[in-house]
């Protein structure tokens, strides 16, 4: 059926052959659900430069990867070992409020809440009262990460992601979409070759002067975008105006304690490191300001930071945050770093390549691209990366720290007028309203704010209809029930040892 005055797509091409540029994490994840999903309609090939390794920061991911796993039929225990994983319920934050002062942003829901308003509301009348003790004691996943405690059960359900070597990641993927009939063609891109009458891509030219043809194309190759930038002039929104950090370092060590279940992210003088646990090592990074702090003044500050023998040398990474001014552009859409980047301070990198993944299937073109498909790809794509950006730049704005120039710049800094906006709203009234593409949940919102150290002036009427003494039961019970969770729990380093020798 066509719609009267509407484009049509049976005059396109049909798209058959799919090319991904680069492999890594992004290509390789590309590869894999490209494979197991629409291999039955289409061929898929990857080109890679044997000389260009994995960027390998985004070592930690966020819950939604579970689903995109079950999805390829990827086996969890597999997937662990290969890749030395161990088991996320979310980051612990060191130094952002405040020096010595920390929180934990958790996976997991917080209380119960009601139809008018969510538990934090209850909770804030109950700190009115005098009882209620501190927000995270009623989430599971944030106390059992305090406690380094962890276990999967469909009677104890945990909310959780991975931690992993993102280099074995992307070879573990490699083994998966080869076997599934993905072409593995190794080679420099030397050009690519562009159609002068409708500006789509016709096919990369390799150095060995090798053709490969293509309806359609992925860019995975990284910060350098060569088919979605250098080819098509695409164009990109830089926000260092909002996130002023723009270079990091990045080592690995070696473990010199059992893996905790978290994340740990610790603010600095010109910006904040990492902590990764993985099976056999730490990894480690330290993003900073280039304008605040010098590479040396970085490298060594990580160095005097780490703990455990250096498994290697540190090495300096350039960045520049922000996105494309459009994911897909005429016949190719870029994953990955190539799509943009957005600091890894909530370990949104990975999680960004899986929804530009699923957003692409479910769009795909097999009879012809349309400008209707490409239209909500980049809509989808612009919400996405925006709402992330709130998210990001709030923990840059809501601090009180202002004992460097860096945060005291921090604390003058521009913010997108939707945070701004989000801002006042709970400030005002403890309200919190998702955006369309707000990949995190209301109780991540407020985890953070009142971790950061911002406590809403009002809570909503509803929970004045508990009295006081119905409302202390309402919290002593919501209480009882975490600590007896989490009391059933071993420790992340018991589970992880007997689960994966299972």
């Amino acid at each position: 059926m066509t719609v009267s005055g509407l484009d049509s797509s049976k005059n396109q091409t049909p798209v058959k052959n799919v090319v991904i540029a680069g492999g890594g994490t992004a290509g390789w994840m590309a590869a894999t659900a490209l494979s197991r999903l629409l291999g039955k309609s289409i061929n898929v090939t990857l080109v890679e430069s044997k000389d260009i390794g994995i960027v390998g920061v985004g070592e930690a991911t966020i819950p939604p990867i579970r689903t995109f796993h079950k999805l390829l039929g990827i086996d969890e225990k597999a997937f662990m070992r290969a890749t030395q994983a161990t088991f996320k319920l979310g980051i612990e934050f060191e130094n952002w409020r405040e020096q010595g002062h920390s929180y934990i942003h958790s996976f997991g829901i917080t209380g119960r809440e009601c139809w008018a308003g969510e538990f934090h509301h209850f909770w804030l009348r109950a700190k009115e009262y005098g009882f209620g003790g501190e927000f995270g004691d009623y989430c599971p996943e944030l106390i059992a990460a305090k406690q380094s405690k962890f276990a999967t059960s469909e009677a104890m359900p945990l909310n959780f992601a991975y931690h992993f070597d993102a280099v074995a990641y992307g070879r573990f993927l490699k083994s998966l979409a080869c076997d599934a009939g993905v072409t593995h063609k190794e080679g420099d891109i030397e050009k690519v070759v562009v159609c002068p009458q409708s500006g789509n891509i016709q096919s990369l030219r390799l150095a060995s002067d090798e053709v490969i043809d293509g309806d359609f194309f992925i860019d995975c190759t990284g910060f350098k975008g060569l088919l979605i930038e250098q080819a098509l002039h695409t164009g990109y929104d830089d926000w260092r105006h909002y996130l002023f950090c723009d270079s990091a370092v990045a080592m690995q060590t070696e473990l010199t304690a059992p893996p905790v279940p978290y994340t740990k992210s610790v603010a600095h003088q010109a910006g904040w490191r990492w902590q990764i646990p993985l099976q056999e090592r730490m990894g480690n990074g330290l993003v900073f300001c280039s304008r605040f702090m010098s590479d040396e003044d970085a490298i060594n500050t990580l160095k005097s930071q780490v703990t455990g023998a250096p498994i290697n040398e540190p090495r300096v990474i350039r960045f520049t945050p922000g996105k494309r001014r459009r994911g897909w552009n005429k016949n190719c859409v870029a994953l990955g770093l190539s799509s943009g980047f957005i600091e890894p301070l909530e370990s949104t990198s990975i999680h960004l390549i899986m929804t530009g993944l699923i957003r692409l299937m479910r769009l795909f073109p097999f009879d012809g691209i349309t400008q209707s498909a490409i239209d909500e790809y980049n809509n989808k794509f612009d919400s996405e990366m925006s709402a992330i950006l709130d998210f990001i730049v709030m923990h840059y704005k809501v601090t009180q720290r202002e004992d460097s120039p860096f945060w005291q710049q921090c604390q003058r800094m521009e913010i997108p007028p939707s945070l701004e906006h989000k801002l006042a709203l709970f400030a005002e009234s403890g309200r919190v309203f998702l955006d369309d593409g707000d990949i995190f949940r209301v109780d991540s919102w407020t985890q953070v704010l009142m971790g950061q150290g911002m406590t809403p002036s009002q809570y909503h009427r509803v929970a004045d209809e508990m009295s006081e003494q119905s409302l202390k039961q309402f919290m002593a019970g919501l209480k009882q029930q975490v600590d007896n969770h989490v009391a059933k729990l071993p420790s992340h380093e018991a589970f992880l040892t007997q689960y994966l020798i299972k």
